[in-house]
């Protein structure tokens, strides 16, 4: 790697990818559109030699062009992250998700400079798996659009890998979470817990269980693989090798913020799902990373517990 760009850099992980990219002294370009990544994130490296941020969305091809421009790495994490949106609003992900990839994709064939182009996929590619821990070769079966829209990435990667010289990996992230985390189920509780302590909303029956991962961990694996995957295309999982329920993430919520709410359930799905093309139960088999050298510092207790602290106080709620 030599010139970098990040696309969503100045969301969740994206941004603390830039953070720790500059921090090896890489050159940094950061495309975002901003409809859910904040400046924020990225404002400390304004005047920087080696960063430069591009306001620019993707699905216009022109900005896609512009945005590979002399950069032989590409980490691809723009998206839209809310994977529940896909019930109501499964265009939203085509577009954000699939089309945003493509334009990439072509603009890496049509510039010709692209060595390699790392892809944040999912674990929910795999939907309701039948192998718990999953491995990488178990089936494609998503059950939401966002997951068959990752899916659909993951195999629009894989063709241009192998017909158009460049390498490529997808990363099948489990729950990622930690500081500047604006989604999902500990934020969301948070948010509840700030308007009403004394009630918490749980979505599903609070017994769904996945893994979590701390955002630092996840960062240090996606350079992992940037660095010593050799294959022309390849997925790897990035996740924990433990998991947490739904109702333990409240209650740790819930000792971070210091209240003691009354839990309400509320299954709108009879397998007490938190919502329709929810995976109830998530834990992926990380053993091909692992061989890289890359494992896991903090369990998914311990993330979610840091995160929840973390998001706490930037929110300045205690």
């Amino acid at each position: 790697m030599n010139r970098v760009l990040v696309t969503g850099g100045a969301g969740f992980i994206g941004s603390h990818l830039v953070d720790y990219l500059l921090g090896r002294g890489f050159q940094v370009r950061v495309v975002d559109n901003l409809s859910s990544g904040r400046l924020e994130h990225v404002s400390h490296h304004f005047g920087s030699e080696l960063f430069e941020f591009v306001k620019g969305d993707l699905k216009n091809p022109e900005v896609a062009l512009k945005a590979v421009e002399d950069v032989d790495t590409v980490f691809h994490l723009a998206a839209n992250p809310e994977v529940r949106l896909s019930v109501t609003e499964p265009a939203v992900h085509f577009n954000e998700n699939l089309l945003a990839t493509f334009n990439l994709l072509e603009a890496c064939r049509r510039k010709g400079g692209v060595e390699l182009f790392v892809f944040a996929s999912s674990s929910t590619v795999y939907g309701d798996a039948s192998v718990l821990p999953t491995p990488e070769t178990h089936e494609i079966k998503p059950i939401s659009v966002y997951g068959a829209s990752k899916a659909g990435c993951e195999a629009l990667l894989s063709s241009y890998s192998h017909l158009y010289g460049f390498k490529g990996v997808s990363l099948r992230y489990a729950n990622i979470v930690g500081p500047r985390l604006r989604h999902g189920v500990i934020y969301d509780f948070i948010m509840k817990l700030s308007r009403n302590p004394g009630e918490l909303e749980i979505l599903g029956d609070g017994s769904q269980r996945k893994s979590y991962l701390h955002v630092s961990d996840a960062v240090e694996a996606t350079v992992t693989v940037a660095e010593k995957s050799s294959s022309t295309y390849d997925c790897f999982n990035v996740g924990n090798e433990d998991w947490v329920t739904v109702a333990e993430i409240a209650d740790i919520v819930s000792r971070a913020m210091g209240v003691k709410p009354l839990y309400r359930f509320l299954s709108t799905v009879k397998d007490g799902r938190g919502w329709p093309g929810d995976v109830k139960l998530m834990l992926l088999s990380i053993e091909k990373i692992k061989k890289l050298g890359w494992a896991p510092r903090l369990s998914s207790r311990e993330a979610v517990e840091e995160t929840a602290r973390a998001l706490v106080r930037e929110l300045g709620l205690r």
